[in-house]
């Protein structure tokens, strides 16, 4: 990973914006919250290559007269960052569940996201070597601390329907989403300016640009692309509450398909995703496990590669679902080292509330979770290794073995407010050194 240090700088302002309400005239819960409610998060980080981050993350939640809580009526989520190397996050996030009739669920999502050193560990897993010595400028085999990255820059407007089959629980989904990605190697000069003569980055081929030579990486995919996707799917969800689960079951099964006739003249191809996830309570509204088995992969087509890191989703408030590896998969593992046309993963979750309390009017708790998650590559990703000019590049660079288990385990704490608005903390281990060692993960959200 990226020698980074990340320090936690969060500060949450709670208040009530007056609006109408017929609480006193309701049976609600004695912690119910009515109106509009805002959660604000302002972060600082830093990242040795791409400098210092600043910015601004919130969520404003909508419990209407308080007869939903801790569900919403609606909510918008809102984050603006930047690192001071040009590295960025600009999102606008909207879920309602009032506006539509019939019972329909609308969700937007517009999204620009730019990344100067997005991971890149090539495809199908522990086939492809991971040689941390590579980017250890300290080595006598370094290459660049750049080794394992390529830039990228990705707009995404999604626009989701949910609707009632039987009742709330047994649901259809519709939709259609727009991805347009602009891929290159690594801008070195950037990362370059202002360093001293022996902290800047070697200009020599990474990773990235070797892929490209070889033809594993071909002419109509290497610097980006436009992919429209029709989205269709069905769910079933007893969750008693959406942001953090106590019990109950989301099951979902997802059809994502970029046909040739709405714009994907290059790609068209059609992918699969099926998740089950569970909440059992072992001690009512305070202790609960929760485990997530997922499936995604390609049924029809070939996907360009810069999509087959995408994690699917019927409903997602993450910003960045880049996977497997790093805060939304497989934490303390590398982000995308798991990265194939198919792909199955397992996430196992403990969740401890150690304190609740009330401040400031608002309802506060603090749960500690511990996490073993665990993927693999089960579809590759073909690539012709007969196009490598020389075996001791297939020495360097790719292993005999088919793609396993990748494991990693941690522990984090959850700080949330209205049993809506979550920060999370977590840090995680990989159990094997060919997935890296270590990270650090401050977010929105649970992972599931």
């Amino acid at each position: 990973m990226m020698h980074k240090l990340t320090f936690l700088f969060v500060v949450l302002i709670c208040f009530h914006l007056p609006g109408n309400s017929q609480s006193d005239s309701l049976n609600l819960r004695p912690d119910a919250k009515t109106g509009w409610r805002i959660g604000v998060l302002p972060a600082v980080s830093y990242d040795a290559d791409m400098g210092f981050q600043y910015g601004v993350l919130g969520q404003l939640n909508d419990f209407g007269d308080g007869s939903v809580y801790p569900d919403y009526n609606q909510m918008i989520y809102v984050e603006w960052s930047r690192f001071t190397r040009g590295t960025g996050v600009n999102q606008i996030f909207y879920d309602t569940k009032t506006l539509l009739p019939r019972h329909v669920r609308l969700t937007v999502d517009l999204s620009y996201l730019t990344d100067k050193a997005l991971d890149f560990y090539g495809f199908n897993g522990y086939e492809v070597t991971y040689d941390p010595a590579f980017e250890d400028d300290e080595s006598p085999d370094y290459i660049s601390r750049m080794f394992y990255r390529h830039e990228r820059k990705q707009l995404r407007a999604l626009l989701d329907f949910q609707g009632w089959i039987t009742s709330r629980r047994f649901r259809w989904l519709a939709g259609i989403s727009y991805y347009n990605f602009k891929i290159a190697t690594v801008d070195i000069e950037r990362l370059n300016k202002g360093k001293p003569e022996d902290k800047r980055l070697p200009d020599v081929p990474l990773l990235y640009d070797r892929y490209v030579t070889w033809g594993f990486i071909d002419d109509r995919e290497k610097d980006g692309g436009q992919t429209i996707y029709l989205k269709g799917g069905l769910i079933y969800d007893t969750r008693d509450n959406e942001p953090a689960p106590n019990r109950g079951l989301w099951e979902e099964m997802v059809i994502l398909a970029a046909p040739s006739f709405i714009g994907n003249t290059e790609f068209a191809f059609t992918r699969l995703e099926i998740t089950h996830r569970q909440y059992i309570p072992l001690i009512f509204n305070r202790l609960t496990l929760a485990y997530r088995v997922s499936y995604q992969g390609t049924i029809t087509g070939k996907a360009p590669f810069y999509i087959d890191p995408l994690l699917i989703s019927s409903f997602s408030t993450a910003t960045n679902n880049d996977g497997m590896g790093g805060a939304k998969s497989l934490r303390g593992i590398k982000r995308n080292r798991v990265v194939g046309d198919g792909t199955l993963m397992l996430n196992v979750e403990p969740r401890l509330k150690i304190w609740t309390t009330t401040l400031l009017k608002q309802n506060f708790y603090i749960a500690l979770y511990g996490f073993l998650d665990m993927g693999r590559v089960v579809q590759d990703r073909y690539i012709d290794k007969s196009k490598l000019p020389a075996t001791e590049i297939y020495n360097n660079y790719f292993d005999l073995k088919t793609d396993r288990f990748h494991y990693s385990t941690g522990a984090g704490l959850r700080f949330v407010l209205n049993d809506n608005f979550i920060v999370s903390l977590d840090y995680g281990f990989a159990l094997d050194p060919r997935d890296g060692t270590s990270g650090l993960y401050i977010n929105i959200g649970n992972l599931f």
